[in-house]
């Protein structure tokens, strides 16, 4: 088998993956956390991670592939620096780095399915096994792959949550493999790093980094998490994170930038699929966003992680960072959002202009214009929520 294994972490490398572990699966111990986590409501909207059924899953693997007996564990590389004068720019939106790109769901899926087909061609042929059964997931299913990749030593858990490799950093999307196939399996990682390092802690905008836990376990209240509010959150921003999130429109690498480990190591990967495309994710202007159809924003956004905020999560998000740029360059924009059909980019547009107006004050024609549109689309509005926003809008 070692030589089995060789030959798979040869041909990972030949697919464009530089990490492979291997583990066990042997049941999660982690599964006291997590439900004390999720019983603290840290997990917002995220309703998938308490439901009975996938807390069994992510307990024990064979709950997801009964006669799993290894775990092939890879990391890819998406690291890319920002393009130039982003995230400085406040006119510009900043997306995470992750979602610059093609979608890595689909992408390194591709790559363990054909390293499963290696796998069952060499294992056949080498006399090992006459049908290797194998099951790939990215992101697609209740595992936890963050400690099975401690557990097949990649890295350990940072105070960012992140899986942290000693010499490659955490800009790595993670793979899974379940095989029926027992494989030599690799010496968990089992130091914290971290040490009395803070960065991460002091770095984010919103509090949403809590330290570890008295077992050593890192936390985050994801409802406070910038990745949460821009992705999962579907309803209205809370009021007093807004102001904090900047122009991140989608995603938040904050966390990662300032940790000493990606400063020092972390550089550009390989997989072309991730570089940054200008129509999505190379700091595209926020009036510019704010104007998108629903047609306009599944052509832009066609193969992109960003079609997972729909348009009014984006168009929702661009409003805020408009709002925290306010400017009056931004009032146009804003004053069409007003009258866009969805009532969440109706509100944060209200919420938008209203921060505006703070700045600038209705002296002016921005202003003018500004305080104009709030208070006709109030004499209009018959959403609740939105109204709401406008009169807070108006009332500065």
């Amino acid at each position: 088998m070692e030589g089995l294994l060789k030959g798979l972490r040869r041909e990972a490398r030949r697919l464009g993956i530089r990490q492979v572990g291997v583990t066990t699966p042997e049941p999660s111990k982690h599964m006291g956390f997590l439900r004390e986590w999720t019983a603290r409501g840290f997990h917002g909207e995220m309703g998938y991670l308490a439901r009975p059924d996938a807390t069994g899953r992510r307990a024990d693997l064979r709950a997801t592939m009964p006669d799993v007996r290894s775990v092939v564990v890879v990391a890819q590389e998406y690291f890319q620096d920002d393009p130039p004068g982003v995230p400085e720019d406040p006119a510009r939106g900043v997306v995470a780095r992750y979602a610059r790109g093609v979608d890595y769901h689909k992408v390194l899926k591709t790559r363990l399915q054909d390293l499963l087909a290696w796998l069952r061609r060499e294992a056949r042929e080498r006399g090992l096994a006459p049908d290797v059964q194998g099951l790939a997931y990215v992101d697609t299913g209740p595992i936890l792959e963050r400690e099975l990749g401690r557990r097949g030593g990649l890295g350990w858990l940072g105070k960012n949550t992140m899986l942290i490799h000693p010499r490659h950093g955490s800009y790595s999307f993670l793979g899974i493999l379940l095989l029926d196939l027992p494989l030599p399996v690799d010496l968990p990682f089992e130091a914290d790093r971290c040490g009395s390092c803070r960065a991460c802690l002091d770095a984010c905008p919103t509090g949403a980094l809590l330290g570890r836990d008295g077992s050593g376990a890192p936390v985050m209240d994801a409802r406070r998490c910038i990745s949460y509010l821009t992705m999962e959150l579907k309803g209205p921003l809370p009021r007093d994170l807004r102001p904090l999130m900047g122009n991140r429109i989608f995603g938040c690498d904050i966390c990662q930038e300032v940790c000493p480990f990606n400063m020092k190591f972390a550089r550009e990967g390989e997989e072309p699929a991730y570089r940054a495309r200008a129509i999505s994710g190379d700091g595209p202007l926020l009036t510019e966003l704010l104007g998108l159809t629903e047609d306009q924003f599944r052509e832009r956004f066609s193969g992109s992680p960003i079609k997972r905020a729909k348009r009014r999560g984006l168009l929702r998000n661009v409003a805020v960072a408009l709002g925290n740029w306010g400017s009056r360059e931004a009032v146009p924009a804003l004053m069409e959002a007003l009258e866009d059909l969805e009532p969440l980019v109706r509100g944060h547009a209200a919420w938008a202009l209203g921060e505006v107006l703070a700045r600038l004050g209705i002296p002016g024609d921005a202003g003018f214009m500004a305080a104009e549109a709030l208070l006709a689309r109030l004499e209009l509005e018959e959403d609740p929520w939105v109204r709401e926003e406008l009169e807070l809008a108006l009332r500065g």
